[in-house]
């Protein structure tokens, strides 16, 4: 498995259940291209730590849009299974009628262009941020039992529009609104004389 950051994201063409609850036959990737994206790959529907996952991408929906975010989500499960899951309540196992678009990929071929298909057949738990042009600037890959962390991907998305709109790198830890430094030798030296005690 090897890193995708700095690549062009892989593009596609695959049925989706869209936020309305309509199926679009031709989703394509780079329809978004002038938006950020965050795709996130789950194992299979009707499962266990994927729903937890899903609602709590859903949860944070307004987040993502206020940073100009489109959220995808991805699985080798048909558009039907997409669709009837959305459809199950919280209470029988569902995940109720979510605000992003759900790939079908049941040829697997978006998993095996990114790089995520477990041995098992699914995907890994995976996400990437993609950034306007197209571009993937962060990626993380959890095993199956390991669910993520929803909260850290807006940070990631806040840290990397704040390099783009001020220049300045977001060191360890960094928050939105938080002070970031300077990429040169004076700019980590100020940043460290006066931050370090909070890493």
């Amino acid at each position: 498995m090897c890193s995708l950051v700095a690549k062009t994201a892989p593009d596609f063409v695959a049925p989706a259940v869209m936020p309305d609850g309509s199926i679009k036959q031709d989703f394509k990737l780079s329809d978004l291209r002038g938006k950020y994206v965050v795709l996130f790959f789950w194992p299979l529907d009707f499962t266990f730590v994927c729903p937890t996952e899903i609602i709590a991408h859903d949860k944070r929906i307004k987040e993502f849009q206020k940073r100009n975010v489109e959220v995808i989500g991805v699985s080798i499960d048909s558009q039907f299974t997409h669709f009837s899951w959305r459809n199950t309540s919280l209470a029988k196992g569902g995940i109720g009628p979510v605000q992003f678009p759900m790939v079908a990929d049941i040829k697997h071929d978006i998993s095996k262009s990114y790089q995520v298909e477990h041995p098992d057949g699914v995907a890994f738990r995976a996400s990437f941020l993609i950034d306007k042009e197209g571009v993937i600037q962060h990626q993380v890959v959890n095993n199956l039992p390991l669910g993520r962390n929803v909260d850290e991907m807006i940070r990631l998305v806040d840290a990397l529009q704040h390099f783009e709109q001020n220049g300045e790198v977001c060191p360890a830890g960094w928050q939105k609104g938080k002070k970031a430094m300077k990429p040169t030798e004076v700019g980590v030296s100020e940043y460290l004389e006066a931050h370090a005690a909070e890493l």
